[in-house]
């Protein structure tokens, strides 16, 4: 079989990640072969192998598509929500600027993120992974309850960062929208209503 062109691999790229999506928040990462994922796809495997080389780059990629909603290498603290954020002088409107944010990546990723914490345990490249994506969330929550403080008199980074981490899990976001029925902009609210509440907003 002939090797896929340059040309046809952004094409074949998209139909992998919608297939890895599939199988790896259903049957898992451990269970699912790259020979599955290109079945899912209608590829051939080779191309599987041409466009992500192994299957924990396939997981990687697809964490990256799905937290960052776009295929761009944008940073998140670069992306245009999080300088919205920062930019707006009312404290509550910068959380709420945020929360919104983070609550758009948990309708995208959460069920790749419980992918990759179930994989952890017993691949140490997806435990990796998964230690750098939650560094990675601490350090955006940090950053933003920074510029928070310089908003809030005597707000506490280390308690507000916290209760930050506690209410924007997957976990959190599935048990209340999948399995108890809020909707989306209700655990929206209510994370805002938490977090104003830990920094001192009063409200």
């Amino acid at each position: 079989m002939a090797t896929p062109s340059e040309d046809d691999k952004t094409p074949a790229r998209q139909k992998i990640l919608t297939a890895a999506h599939a199988l790896f928040t259903t049957t898992g990462y451990a269970s699912t072969t790259m020979k599955a994922i290109a079945v899912e796809a209608g590829v051939a495997v080779q191309t599987v192998y041409f466009v992500f080389g192994n299957k924990r780059s396939v997981l990687e990629a697809l964490l990256d598509v799905a937290i960052s909603g776009d295929d761009e290498p944008i940073p998140t603290l670069s992306r245009l929500w999080v300088a919205e954020a920062i930019a707006e002088p009312d404290p509550l409107s910068q959380l709420r600027i945020q929360t919104r944010g983070a609550r758009l990546i948990l309708d995208r990723a959460a069920p790749v993120l419980l992918a990759v914490r179930a994989a952890a345990g017993a691949d140490p490249e997806v435990a990796q992974l998964w230690a750098s994506t939650c560094e990675h969330h601490e350090m955006v929550l940090r950053h933003l309850m920074t510029t928070l403080a310089d908003k809030v008199d005597h707000l506490d980074i280390d308690r507000t960062v916290d209760v930050g981490l506690a209410l924007l899990t997957p976990e959190t976001h599935i048990l209340l929208i999948d399995e108890r029925g809020w909707s989306s902009e209700e655990y929206e609210r209510w994370v805002v209503d938490v977090l104003a509440r830990a920094a001192g907003l009063g409200v």
